[in-house]
């Protein structure tokens, strides 16, 4: 019993390579906005450097880079990875839809005034440039799942370690085919008359939260797989494996259902799809997460230099998670307990998509990362991410508003004060690893053999 991928060696492992490429130059993008976007709410900093409104223009950006575009890229290598020969002109044309929207959306901010909405999930900048981009995006991301679905490989013995994951992957096709049926689906539904933030937040509701179960999905995919690299697999058979991912996919196929009984904006309609995410991608995480651990307290295989980065990024990455899910439960109101769940949640997702990025360099055709710094890496950038994530429910606590900077945060009492620096804090430690994380990559290409 094996959960792990073989890396196919044709020409499927350059486009693998490519959409990994994707997915750096995207992270390489944001770690530039998040760096503005910290300063920006970080108490006393923030009075030297005014940029409320360019606050909203780089989180925009840095959000749409950090998630939309990272997770999908990964997501475009491990489908690259879980796929036949068959048209790999399509997953070219994918990627370079892709690449040229992403490149687009980095640079509608110097293109003219940004207009920022904050809308949930995809937030946007209202102008030609950034919309440009998105759409350009997304057409890319079409076709890469036309393409996945249409170049599936035999899964195998369902007592295959490998089926196991060839399926979670298949759920997370479905699950990002789905999300793109919901976003054209609520394009056609938003009611007229409305504009702005409102209109956006319709339009991006029910995608935006299916979307939330393909990173979910992914995210299974890459804790078995690094369990299974640490020598410390979880305690359940690939069926059982089966079958939390199946259990992680059902809940979106509601999906039309909601659509077609209640009007996009109704009440219904916005109570039933946070229910859904809610509750919903539980049912896999969960379990799954206590087998891992698990796994990983019968571990015996000996202190190995590679093992390092593997652990620290599937370790920080379950802390991250179960923490993004707690505080989910905690949100009262709109204050930045909000961004203290996803920001759990999401960089949950992004430490375990590095670790397999860990993994899998070598088997790229780059040089393994050096043990030590790929180690460090995670526990800083976990770490950084954890105190982020302590400052923003601290601050959640009295009422601070999310989506606000500078003066608008209205930060007048000491604790206040004490909370927000330390999710600034935890933010600049958390750049730090995401530096670090470019650092060890663009290292490992470097020294590729030949």
């Amino acid at each position: 019993m094996t959960f792990s991928l073989p890396v196919p060696t044709d020409s499927r492992r350059g486009l693998a390579r490519a959409w990994l490429g994707l997915g750096v130059a995207a992270l390489l993008g944001s770690g530039v906005f998040s760096v503005l976007l910290v300063l920006a709410r970080t108490p006393y900093v923030q009075s030297v450097i005014p940029w409320a409104d360019f606050f909203h223009t780089a989180l925009v950006v840095h959000v749409d880079l950090s998630v939309l575009v990272w997770f999908l890229s990964c997501a475009g290598l491990l489908w690259t990875l879980n796929s036949t020969p068959r048209a790999l002109s399509l997953g070219w044309a994918a990627w370079g839809l892709a690449a040229a929207g992403t490149a687009l959306m980095a640079a509608s901010p110097f293109s003219g005034a940004g207009q920022p909405l904050m809308s949930n999930y995809i937030p946007v900048l209202r102008q030609p440039v950034f919309f440009a981009g998105l759409l350009t995006f997304a057409a890319g991301i079409a076709l890469l799942v036309l393409r996945g679905m249409t170049a599936i490989p035999l899964v195998g013995p369902r007592s295959s370690g490998t089926a196991a994951l060839r399926f979670g992957l298949n759920t997370a096709t479905v699950a990002t085919a789905l999300a793109l049926l919901a976003f054209a689906w609520s394009y056609l539904g938003v009611p007229d008359g409305l504009a702005g933030r409102a209109y956006y937040e319709l339009l991006f509701w029910g995608g935006g939260h299916v979307l939330q179960f393909t990173w979910t999905l992914l995210l299974l995919v890459a804790w078995l797989w690094l369990a299974d690299a640490l020598a410390a697999p979880p305690p359940i058979t690939p069926r059982v494996a089966l079958v939390f991912f199946a259990l992680g996919l059902a809940g979106i196929f509601v999906t039309p259902v909601i659509y077609l009984a209640y009007p996009v904006g109704s009440a219904a309609h916005i109570r039933l799809f946070t229910w859904l995410m809610q509750y919903g991608g539980s049912l896999a995480a969960l379990p799954l997460a206590l087998a891992v651990c698990l796994g990983l307290l019968r571990r015996r295989a000996g202190r190995r230099p590679e093992h390092g980065p593997l652990l620290a990024a599937l370790g920080a990455s379950i802390v991250l998670f179960g923490t993004g899910g707690i505080i989910g439960y905690l949100i009262q109101g709109s204050n930045v307990t909000i961004p203290a769940h996803y920001h759990g949640s999401i960089v949950g997702v992004t430490l375990a998509l590095m670790g397999l990025t860990f993994l899998l360099l070598p088997r790229l055709g780059a040089a393994p990362v050096r043990p030590r710094w790929a180690t460090v890496q995670p526990l800083l950038y976990g770490g950084g991410q954890l105190l982020h994530v302590a400052g923003l429910v601290w601050s959640g606590g009295y009422g601070v508003q999310r989506k606000v900077a500078g003066a608008a945060q209205g930060l007048d009492r000491p604790p206040e004060i004490a909370a927000m620096a330390l999710m600034g804090l935890g933010g600049l430690i958390a750049i730090l690893g995401g530096l670090l994380f470019l650092v060890i990559v663009f290292d490992a290409w470097r020294r590729r053999a030949g």
